[in-house]
């Protein structure tokens, strides 16, 4: 995949504080990083660091109090209403909908063509491995399913940026480790921009073009690096003396080595 030149994500010395007075809680310190065109970056470090925090700021819910964060270039304007999707550690998935209706959601809120959103939808679904499951209710799909369901909304609305804040976290291991591999096929697929957060040092190199790692709270970017390792990429990579190493690059930068 070729990337562009110019960074779609600019952060410089953002910081995040929640409270006020003695009781002001810093949840970012000085994160500065870029994020290029139709990047996977993943986000990794310490459960409650401040990485969720981070992807709220990108998604316009939070403020930040200081720093800079550009989005986007004056050629090609940024608004988060419209040019994000999320993925949550939960699918979320509303119960009385069918799955194509929950897919649909987005692009209801935005007040989409419907005939046209309809049949993205239903090419979202073939794209996520869920052809044929249009109609069913939630219950009805597994948890690996459900969450690829959620992919496909994050999708609906052709959004330039996606932000999937542990999605994978609440699987068992077998099925991590397919949507693992079903997460690198839809974005090759795709062409999406996608900032992965996750505590899974493993998860962070294996979907990775570049990771940037967080220290424990507030969050500090204690190194940004990008992951020599060829796509298509399947799990025997792990065995790979470099995935080794950039593994353990992580666990020393955390203080776990």
């Amino acid at each position: 995949m070729e990337i562009a030149a110019e960074p779609f994500i600019h952060l410089a010395d953002v910081t995040k504080s929640y409270g006020k007075g003695a009781k002001t809680h810093l949840s970012i310190s000085n994160a500065t990083f870029d994020v290029m065109p139709g990047e996977l970056v993943s986000l990794v470090g310490p459960s409650g660091c401040g990485k969720s925090t981070l992807l709220k700021i990108l998604a316009g819910l939070h403020p930040h109090d200081g720093g800079t964060v550009t989005m986007g270039s004056a050629k090609t304007p940024f608004d988060p209403a419209r040019d994000v999707g999320m993925v949550f550690q939960q699918p979320l998935l509303l119960k009385w909908r069918t799955i194509i209706d929950n897919v649909l959601l987005p692009a209801e809120i935005l007040g989409l063509p419907e005939k046209a959103s309809r049949e993205r939808a239903r090419d979202l679904l073939a794209l996520v491995g869920l052809a044929g499951a249009e109609d069913k209710r939630p219950y009805e799909l597994s948890g690996g399913m459900q969450q690829r369901a959620a992919i496909a909304r994050s999708l609906i609305h052709d959004p330039k940026l996606v932000l999937m804040d542990e999605p994978f976290g609440a699987l068992d291991a077998l099925t991590r480790e397919k949507m693992n591999l079903e997460l690198l096929r839809i974005w090759k697929q795709s062409g999406k921009t996608i900032l992965f957060v996750t505590h899974g040092i493993s998860e962070a190199v294996f979907l990775g073009s570049r990771v940037v790692v967080f220290t424990a709270g507030p969050a500090r970017m204690a190194d940004n690096f990008t992951i020599e390792l060829p796509y298509p990429r399947t799990l025997d990579i792990k065995t790979h003396e470099a995935f080794g190493a950039y593994t353990r690059r992580i666990y020393k930068l955390l203080g776990m080595e």
